[in-house]
């Protein structure tokens, strides 16, 4: 588990094709790995990775066909920014929300505008997720525990303050530029609790999660 607290930007070293899936070196800037042993996990730009092998300043790690089917990885190149984080302990702060790093899409920043000191993205996110977002809610992006000012469809706002854009790697997002989504757990464990009995069915046979009508068939006002 993490918080979505960046502690370093580090930067993609090597990106390697290994029988259907990647493997992936990188160098972790100013991330303190005196106290990170084999097996331990690292969050990649939002990206839960274990750690396979590693020296003072890098780390390699093995990315999954599901995890490059599921998030931007399969685009990283040499030179590439990335956050950081490294698993939360009972001792650690909870100044985020509480992410898996368990990718669930990929979305795209849609626009850049500055408000105030701080900027303003639009990020379009695939329409699978739009039910889990909501505005004042949470949202990891990139690995950045955020928080969603509004919401437009499946179409989001984040505001970002100036100490968050000069501690990650959201200085790079543009228009354009995809990123990696992961919606709030609580969300997700919330729609699967609501389905009850019916969780047990194919996903053909609940017309694919919580509806309107399923809601209205089981005593919820519409």
């Amino acid at each position: 588990m993490f918080t979505g607290i960046i502690e370093a930007v580090g930067t993609v070293r090597r990106v390697e094709a290994r029988g259907g899936d990647l493997r992936l070196t990188v160098a972790v800037g100013k991330l303190d790995m005196g106290d990170v042993k084999l097996g331990d996990s690292i969050a990649t730009n939002g990206v839960c990775l274990t750690v396979v092998e590693q020296g003072s300043d890098w780390y390699v790690a093995d990315v999954s066909r599901e995890t490059v089917q599921r998030s931007t990885l399969a685009g990283f190149k040499a030179g590439r920014r990335v956050n950081l984080e490294k698993a939360l302990t009972p001792t650690t702060r909870l100044g985020g929300h509480l992410v898996s790093g368990h990718v669930d899409g990929i979305g795209e920043i849609v626009s850049v505008e500055p408000d105030a000191r701080s900027i303003r993205y639009r990020v379009k996110a695939p329409d699978v997720l739009a039910r889990y977002i909501a505005e004042k809610g949470s949202i990891t992006t990139d690995g950045v525990s955020l928080t969603v000012n509004a919401v437009d469809g499946a179409v989001f706002d984040l505001n970002i303050v100036p100490h968050t854009v000069q501690e990650t790697n959201i200085g790079d997002w543009a228009p354009g530029v995809r990123v990696n989504l992961e919606v709030d757990i609580l969300a997700r464990y919330l729609e699967r609790l609501m389905l009850g009995d019916k969780a047990a069915q194919p996903a053909d046979g609940v017309a694919g999660g919580i509806t309107l009508g399923f809601l209205a068939a089981h005593g919820y006002k519409i």
